[in-house]
């Protein structure tokens, strides 16, 4: 799994999904959201779209 730098989506392709940005295969914890909208870790961290989402990317 690679976690984009830009929106930490993780994910295994070569681009990011979301936002077209470069991927790291360094980073730390995951979250997976389910309900974006609803979800106060989604807000806090920015995220617009469900699915898996790195803590730490470097």
């Amino acid at each position: 799994m690679k976690a984009c730098k830009n929106c930490h989506m993780l994910t295994e392709q070569d681009s990011c999904p979301n936002c077209n940005s470069a991927l790291s295969k360094e980073w730390q914890g995951y979250v997976i959201i389910i309900d974006h909208s609803r979800s106060k870790i989604a807000k806090k961290m920015n995220i617009n779209v469900n699915g898996k989402f790195a803590l730490k990317v470097r």
